[in-house]
């Protein structure tokens, strides 16, 4: 009814959704006379309230059958913390549609309600979508001293509401101008947060196997449009094996992890493990036709790397993209290894309630995602692109420049080679994030400020804190 993708954000390795909230009673449209605004007004005072059972009776009585989602409408709230009504932009006696604006992000969203013309006037249709940042409702950007000290505060009572645990950093010219930690990295011992601190990264893998494919594109060990089966000459379906380019596994328009890849958790080991369990599957629509994101795709480009040089993934971005990086902290070690300063991740998916996410953990990350890193490393990552140290000029570039366009709100935003890039009011970012339960990270590199979150909570903890700055990030920079 309303999950939805955020266009930044729609490469998460839980392909992230966003949700979105609404306001309280006191902010709805003063002097409701039509059915439809009365009972959205009723609607809004239940939602809003703190009371997860009255909101439950609530939809019994006044939803027509199916049309409420009390669980779901329940987590919308609470990651959002509501909305604030901006305007009506449609009434009728049975209709009424409101633009909205997210109280946790800078995200507005717009929400369709339809009522039965006769009392008691039950919702059948409620809809709500996001949208792209209306321009009459601009975010001021700021200068840099202001936008320091201001997102200080704001992380600070992020923190102390519980919505931010993990750590932030913004840089310009490749030197951090704010870096600071929250919250606990384990809630049982009472371990805090620092910059030291790892954090699982959930898809920003992706950026580490883009960056090693085009390496090897770029020593001629492979061409972007290359079939999949010359490097894997046993893959089981010969449609993918034949129809899918390497170029298309890039980009997401080759071929999501579902019950199978929950079922066989532990057991998927290597990224020739996961082949074997998904390799028989037909193409899900023509290669190249349409962007869908996949996990499965940057899956294979991993079993391509291991096939082309002979050795593990993990090794070849050790060797390959974390040590000329200087990125020290990064890998990706199976989850019953210890590893030193790796955080414990919670969430709230599943019981509504915040617990360790260990339950749901693969055995070790992966080429399409899972491992974990730092703030620190991602800045040094970021700069080692720019500086041309893992890829040459046009390398780098082929590697971060759109191609394909993505789905979501205000669209703009295309998909490169493991990167998006997009506008943010104005300023022109590239990046990547990732998401599951308990783990966010977002990384975007807009002109002359890298800005990286990393979380150890569900998302969009961190994609808030990276938006919140990139909305509001100096003019032309």
């Amino acid at each position: 009814m309303w999950n939805f993708a955020t266009a930044a954000r729609a490469g998460q390795t839980l392909c992230l959704m966003l949700c979105l909230g609404l306001p309280a009673a006191a902010q709805t449209p003063s002097s409701p006379t039509s059915p439809a605004r009365q009972v959205f007004d009723r609607w809004l005072a239940a939602f809003d309230g703190n009371d997860r059972e009255a909101y439950r009776q609530f939809i019994g009585k006044n939803f027509s059958s199916g049309a409420g989602r009390p669980d779901q409408d329940w987590r919308v709230r609470e990651n959002t913390g509501g909305f604030d009504v901006k305007k009506v932009t449609e009434e009728s006696p049975t209709k009424i549609t409101v633009l909205m604006k997210e109280r946790n992000s800078d995200m507005f969203g717009q929400v369709t309600l339809e009522v039965e013309a006769a009392e008691p006037h039950r919702i059948v249709r409620m809809d709500m979508r996001p949208m792209g940042h209306p321009p009459e409702f601009a975010i001021e950007h700021l200068s840099e001293t202001e936008l320091i000290a201001r997102l200080r505060k704001q992380m600070d009572e992020k923190a102390v509401q519980g919505q931010f645990a993990g750590a932030v950093l913004v840089a310009k010219d490749g030197k951090p101008v704010y870096e600071r930690a929250y919250g606990l990295a384990d809630r049982e011992n009472h371990i805090p947060n620092t910059l030291k601190t790892r954090f699982r990264n959930g898809s920003m893998n992706k950026m580490f196997t883009a960056v090693a494919t085009l390496q090897l594109v770029q020593a001629g060990k492979l061409k972007l449009d290359d079939p999949v089966g010359k490097y894997l000459t046993d893959y089981p379906n010969k449609d993918v094996a034949t129809k899918v380019t390497i170029n298309q596994l890039l980009t997401h328009t080759g071929d999501c992890f579902g019950p199978e890849f929950d079922q066989h958790r532990l057991e998927l080991r290597t990224h020739a493990d996961y082949v074997k369990l998904f390799g028989n599957r037909p193409p899900k629509f023509e290669p190249g036709s349409r962007f869908e994101y996949s996990n499965y795709g940057f899956l294979l480009l991993g079993n391509i790397i291991e096939k082309v040089t002979g050795g593990s993934y993990y090794h070849y971005v050790r060797e390959h993209v974390y040590e000329p990086a200087g990125m020290t902290s990064t890998g990706s070690q199976p989850e019953d290894e210890k590893v030193a300063d790796r955080s414990v991740g919670y969430t709230k998916m599943g019981t509504g309630e915040l617990h360790p996410n260990t339950d749901t953990l693969p055995y070790r990350g992966t080429s399409a995602g899972g491992g974990y890193t730092t703030v620190g490393d991602l800045l040094a990552f970021a700069n080692a692109l720019e500086a041309h140290k893992l890829l040459d000029a046009h390398y780098t570039e082929l590697l971060t420049t759109g191609k394909v366009d993505m789905p979501g709100p205000g669209g703009g935003a295309r998909y490169a080679y493991g990167f998006e890039e997009m506008t943010i009011n104005g300023t022109k970012c590239v990046g990547h994030g990732g998401g599951a339960p308990g783990m966010n990270g977002e990384l975007e590199m807009c002109g002359d400020y890298t800005v990286v979150a990393l979380a150890n909570l569900d998302p969009p903890a961190a994609t808030r804190a990276v938006e919140w700055v990139t909305f509001r990030l100096p003019q032309g920079k």
